[in-house]
């Protein structure tokens, strides 16, 4: 009896630390759970911070400028030539950028009235390369030349008509802007009556005109353009070289 009592007792005791043994793996195994719980945690909430960002610095200029923009239309379109030349004064080196500082100037010397607010989202939107400079064609371009399809409601009066074929522009470079832009006080006059020259043109009604002709009704409406100042509009107008221009693109680029 007496040699039999202590083997359960060794047995027991034995048991305890082999629970603990058991245990202690578990225990120790547990700092790694929080390392990946900690490091997915880390992963997400960079990208977390990283998409209001991209959000912000992309798209929220761009819709509260929309409104900015219409605000100072009338203004710009008044004043752009004196705006274009003050410009153009300040950008040294021809490559249709300034720095804002410059464009605060001129903005506040041609009483655009802008705020504070509105000048740092404009400056954000038209500050294309991100190098603190401001791209005042590009400015402009969309204050004064309608180049790129805008959507029109139901409850719009249809002025010119969209072509049957999507056109596909080429590039827009200076030239070509500033050959819009000095043609634009007489298209602007005369818009109505061209457009129905433009389709006397237009027998088979594409809504496509020959360069030739094309020409020929600039020059009927006092329009001279050089072979350089052509050149710049098919580039842009026909970039699949078909030798044709959508008279309708052409016209929507001037009527906003």
């Amino acid at each position: 009896m007496p040699s039999s009592t202590p083997r359960p007792a060794s047995s027991a005791t034995s048991t305890k630390p082999a629970t603990r043994a058991v245990q202690e793996p578990r225990v120790s195994s547990q700092p790694e759970h929080p390392k990946t719980s900690s490091s997915l945690v880390g992963q997400k909430s960079i990208l977390a911070s990283s998409r209001p960002q991209t959000a912000t610095t992309c798209s929220a200029p761009i819709l509260n400028c929309e409104t900015i923009e219409n605000k100072i239309r009338k203004n710009t379109q008044h004043s752009w030539r004196g705006i274009l030349k003050a410009c153009q004064e300040k950008d040294v080196s021809k490559l249709g950028e300034i720095p804002v500082s410059a464009f605060l100037d001129i903005a506040e010397k041609f009483n655009l009235g802008l705020s504070e607010g509105e000048i740092s989202q404009i400056t954000t939107k038209y500050d294309l390369n991100k190098n603190g400079r401001f791209a005042y064609y590009d400015f402009l371009q969309s204050s004064i030349l309608l180049l790129k399809p805008r959507e029109s409601s139901l409850l719009q009066r249809v002025i010119i008509q969209k072509p049957q074929k999507p056109m596909s522009p080429g590039p827009q470079t200076t030239s070509f802007f500033s050959t819009m832009l000095r043609i634009q006080p007489q298209i602007l006059h005369c818009w109505r009556p061209m457009k129905r020259t433009f389709k006397s043109y237009d027998e088979s009604h594409t809504g496509l005109i020959h360069v030739a002709d094309f020409r020929q009704v600039l020059h009927e409406y006092r329009i001279n353009l050089t072979e350089e100042e052509l050149f710049n509009i098919l580039e842009y107008y026909d970039k699949a070289l078909s030798s044709k221009i959508s008279y309708n693109d052409f016209l929507q680029a001037f009527i906003q």
